[in-house]
Parts: C-alpha cells; structure tokens; sequence
C-alpha cells in the first residue's frame, strides 16, 4: 500500500486527478487506478496519479500483494489525503474545508483536538423495562391456569425470558448510571488526566455529543504515542483517533451538522468525493447558501473550562484556539448543533 500521505505532513490538496494503466501479464490482464493530488494545478495532480499508479502496477508485476484501486473517499485512509473542498487557508498550516456532508472543519497538524463523546444512553431501556413486568405478569398467569404440560412449559419459558429481560435493562441502566452517568464520567476522566499531567493546559467545550478537548501547552505530531495514550486516557472516540494517525492531523468541526440545523437535503453532488470541478455548481452553491443561513443560528460547540497549568500557551496553539472559537460559536449564546 502506498503511503505518499503519510510521510509529511498533513495535507489537503486542492486538485484531484485519477489513472488507469492496464497491461497483459502471464496471459492475464492487470488493470490498476491510482489517484493523485496536488495543490498547484490539476495536470500536476493528473501526473501525479499517472506516476503512483506506475509505482503500484509495478509492484503488482514484481509479485507484491498491493490492491488494485482505492477507496473513494473524503477522509483520508488508504494512503490517501483527506478529500474536501479548501474554504480558507491558515497560519501554521492550517486550513479550514467544508466536509462531506457540508459542515465546516478546521484540519491542524500539529495543535491537538481531542473529541470525547458521551456514552450513548441505551437504546429502549425504558420501553423494555416497562413491559417486561407485564410479560412477567401474563407468564405466570398463564402458567398457573394451563392445565396441559405445552402452555404451561410456553409460559414458564416466557416467563424466565421476561425475568431475563429485566435484569439485563436493570444492569445496563446501573452502568448508565454509575458515577453520576456518562457526562460525570466523561469530566472525571479529564479531571483525573490534568491530575496525572499538571504540566498540560486544555482547554475543554461541550459539543453537543460530548466534549472537545484542546491541548495548549506545546504543540504533537499526530503519530507521537504521547498523543496515542491521551486519546485513551480521555476515552476519546476511537474512529477520530485513528483517523488522526491516518490524516496526519487534528481536527474539529466548526458549523453545524446540517440535519441538526435542520437542513434536510443533502449537499450536492450527493455521496461524491470532492473535486474542483464542484466547486461552481449551481446546485452546491444554493445548498451551501441555504446550509449557512440555518446554520449561522448554531454553535458547534460552547466553551467550558481551563484547566491545568494555563501559564502554559504555544503560540501556534493560541492562533488556532482563536480561530476555533471564532468560527465555532464557543462563546456565544446560540443552541448546539
């Protein structure tokens, strides 16, 4: 697998291209895609992808288990940089894009982001807990007036499986539940890691999922195992924290998600990876539009708290706290989305 992404810095190239070579070997035919990028021009990003696709059919030839295409995708796996528009460009490299689905992210290379979600309440607890007294009640009724050895064998396993029922919503609900329930624990994780860490200084908002950590005291490459145990220790959303390795950056989103704005439609092309071509269409531009308008009345996120030695700043992760909450809403009034 190639990993021209993963060698440097994080990127977001501006021009995207694709190729496809095709040869005959050993009487069969070995077809390869490859995509390739660029920030100066799309013929760079079309040599690009011509010349990664060479290396790789090579490799192909040479005997060497390398896929034969790559996922299409926005978010940067596969050897492959993250895909989306570029809105804005940054001090220390910083750039701010509009994702897949047409919220504003900031992507940075080097200030560490860390997205902590509360656990997810479990799902129809109360609705099972509710009837499960009821099946309890009917199994043994029916079990007590069945006068034939098959009813009341049906009722007594309905019976114990309503029994069942209940006990496990009883411990999923105490779990839920224990040490004042997902947000106290969330907060007690962080509280315990700036215990165990008083030399860091993090900055700390509610996202409307969780928590948004950001780390002010010096500034991490996203592959330093420092960066690794700090995802753990918060209980940092696995998915985010593999991407960061992957991407070679952190990032945070800084508008709301659409659907939470109530934006129903979907930004346009729908489930296309981002190329510059998109950039004039007229249906993305009116969906752009109507998505700010609605989403201009949320935050992404609300600022909680500092904590640690706050003495502690780094200038470049001052600049990108600023711009965060700037573009975020973090300390305005406005309802989360």
């Amino acid at each position: 697998m190639d990993d021209d992404a993963n060698t440097g810095a994080m990127i977001v190239p501006a021009f995207w291209g694709e190729a496809r070579l095709q040869v005959k070997h050993s009487g069969r035919s070995v077809t390869v895609r490859r995509f390739g990028w660029a920030d100066d021009s799309q013929a760079s990003a079309d040599l690009h992808a011509l010349e990664r696709a060479q290396a790789s059919l090579d490799l192909i030839l040479a005997g060497q288990p390398v896929p034969r295409r790559e996922q299409r995708t926005n978010y940067g796996v596969l050897g492959v940089p993250i895909r989306e528009q570029i809105v804005s460009r940054h001090a220390d490299g910083v750039i701010v894009t509009r994702n897949s689905y047409g919220a504003l992210c900031l992507n940075a290379p080097n200030v560490l982001f860390a997205d902590v979600d509360f656990e997810p309440r479990p799902a129809g607890c109360a609705v099972t807990l509710a009837m499960a007294p009821v099946g309890l009640l009917v199994g043994l009724a029916a079990g007590l007036a069945s006068q034939t050895w098959g009813v009341g064998a049906v009722a007594a396993l309905a019976t114990l499986l309503a029994l069942h029922l209940v006990l496990s919503q009883w411990r999923r609900w105490r779990h839920a539940h224990a040490g004042g329930g997902p947000e106290a624990r969330t907060t007690a994780r962080i509280a315990a890691f700036v215990l165990a860490h008083p030399d860091w200084h993090l900055r700390v908002y509610r996202t409307p999922a969780g928590l948004r950590v950001l780390a002010m005291q010096r500034t991490f490459d996203p592959l330093d195992p420092e960066v690794a145990a700090c995802f753990h220790a918060l209980g940092a959303d696995r998915l985010y924290a593999t991407l960061c390795k992957v991407q070679r950056c952190f990032r945070a989103r800084l508008s709301a998600k659409p659907w939470r704005a109530g934006v129903r439609s979907h930004i346009r092309p729908v489930k296309a990876a981002w190329s510059s071509d998109q950039a004039q269409r007229p249906d993305r531009l009116a969906w752009i539009a109507a998505y700010e308008a609605q989403a201009s009345a949320f935050a992404a996120c609300h600022f909680v708290e500092s904590l640690g030695d706050t003495s502690r700043v780094d200038p470049a992760a001052q600049r990108v706290a600023e711009l965060h909450d700037a573009m975020s809403g973090a300390f305005s009034r406005l309802p989360l989305a």
